[in-house]
């Protein structure tokens, strides 16, 4: 600009023009190259923040008539998800997907392990809310009693489990599931629960025995989904069972996701590789009573014997990085909604489903990250660290 007239800095400062300068780069710019991307590889940009991240609702669509008020799937790994992890998973608003490793009786009796849970329902006439079963503590000394019989908070038969936790966060007595996350129901107030099963002819013996355990959905358990034998299986699937979701995959390009799609499919499973399941959670849960680890120094790499249910190959996996705790479950759900919560305040989204409508109208933004940036980015220049949950 000429000698006297302002910087284009102090215009812009000035406030008196709208022009805002463009950051980022779209969805469709960043996916726009043929190279590979991690998670590592780019950030998501922040927007404007006018609400609490409690406010964030997380509420997401599992299938065309499955809805999930935390979008957390437990995968169908050989020795993971079984009715324990199952249950935890559906208290917290999520799912489980019962493995296949098993015969077919041992399947379907762990879900119907799940279905069964007496916490769905609170049945027992004036049933105390919150109260502690014998298991969970000593028996009192004659004479003293856990809770004085005035201060009992109770409910008539019949109460379903959300009614039962609003009684108690009312009252400020007793622990709730999880404030703010609705377990995962289905019409008849009983948890949700997922199974796998392989595409061979004694599949459909076992997809019959599942569905008699009352599966909420069956998921289609292949590295490659896109193949006659998947999709025979989906199709017979439909034809018996009309009304069953079926999640399909795994797939990785929109070919394969077609093929699926146009047979009937209800869900796609996307992923690639001996591991596909990791995008389900599979390297941060445990079974809620596994014991801890023993100690490992910080350089170490834990590794854990793991089968891979689609093909049958046991491996040793190595996390050098993924925290593993006694119930790790219990701990990192929790930590795991409230991350996800809090990214979306940053960004601006109030919902999962505003989240998705930014990304398509290309108002979320994105910024390609160089492996500097990464380094630069992570925790560097200390000897150690620890990090903790919320």
């Amino acid at each position: 600009m000429g000698e006297g007239e302002p910087s284009m800095a102090g215009y812009l400062i000035s406030g008196d023009t709208g022009y805002v300068p463009e950051d980022g780069l779209t969805a469709q710019q960043l996916f726009a190259s043929s190279d590979g991307l991690n998670y590592n590889d780019f950030l998501i940009l922040p927007g404007f923040i006018d609400f609490t991240a409690d406010e964030v609702d997380l509420t997401s669509a599992l299938t065309r008539t499955l809805s999930l008020s935390t979008p957390l799937v437990s995968p169908p790994a050989g020795g993971s998800t079984e009715a324990e992890l199952a249950i935890a998973m559906a208290l917290m608003g999520g799912i489980g997907i019962i493995h296949h490793n098993c015969t077919p009786e041992v399947q379907a009796s762990e879900v119907r392990k799940v279905k069964q849970f007496s916490q769905g329902s609170l049945r027992t006439p004036e049933q105390p809310l919150g109260a502690p079963r014998d298991s969970d503590s000593h028996s009192p000394a004659p004479g003293q009693a856990l809770t004085k019989l005035q201060d009992l908070v109770v409910a008539l038969d019949g109460v379903t489990l959300r009614e039962a936790n609003e009684a108690l966060e009312h009252s400020k007595r007793g622990a709730r599931v999880r404030a703010g996350c609705a377990p995962s129901l289905d019409a008849g107030s009983r948890l949700l629960c997922g199974a796998a099963i392989g595409t061979r002819e004694d599949d459909k013996y076992r997809l019959d025995l599942l569905v008699q355990a009352h599966v909420d959905l069956v998921l289609l358990d292949s590295s490659q989904g896109n193949s006659r034998f998947q999709l025979g299986m989906l199709r017979y699937i439909k034809s018996r069972y009309p009304q069953l979701p079926v999640i399909g995959g795994t797939v990785v390009t929109a070919a394969q996701a077609k093929n699926l799609i146009d047979a009937g499919v209800d869900a796609l499973r996307v992923g690639t590789g001996c591991f596909t399941h990791e995008v389900m959670l599979g390297s941060l849960l445990t079974p809620p009573t596994e014991p801890p680890p023993e100690f490992l120094p910080p350089d170490a790499t834990r590794l854990s014997p793991h089968q891979d249910t689609a093909t049958g190959h046991h491996h040793s996996k190595g996390d050098p990085s993924g925290p593993i705790l006694e119930n790790s479950i219990h701990h990192f759900i929790p930590y795991l909604i409230a991350g996800i919560q809090h990214g979306c305040q940053d960004i601006g989204a109030r919902s999962l489903s505003v989240l998705r409508s930014m990304m398509y109208s290309g108002e979320l933004k994105f910024e390609r990250r160089t492996m500097a940036a990464q380094l630069e980015g992570g925790v560097h220049g200390l000897h150690s660290y620890e990090k903790r949950l919320y």
